[in-house]
């Protein structure tokens, strides 16, 4: 009886949601500055990836930087709003 329970449960259970770390585009920040503040604060970043994220927020208003859980994305939306940075933060679908 217990094992049928507990196999329910499980089903259940959904995994916790994603967040998107958002940068918009403004006509304060610089593109160096921009891709500065990617290098030093999102994991993983080259010069490439960060050049062609200022790019598209410049481009298309906005770009995703980094996706992932929660806390992380919060940490990261607060470092990148920090440096000045026009941010946004939103529950991945």
């Amino acid at each position: 009886m217990t094992s049928v329970i507990l196999e329910k449960n499980k089903a259940d259970l959904k995994p916790y949601p994603n967040y998107k770390v958002i940068l918009l585009n403004d006509e304060i920040n610089t593109f160096e500055h921009v891709e500065n503040c990617l290098l030093k604060h999102i994991p993983g970043m080259n010069r490439v990836k960060a050049h062609k994220l200022a790019l598209e927020t410049h481009t298309e208003g906005l770009s995703i930087v980094w996706t992932g859980p929660m806390e992380q994305a919060e940490l990261y939306y607060e470092l990148l709003k920090q440096e000045g940075l026009s941010m946004s933060l939103e529950q991945d679908a």
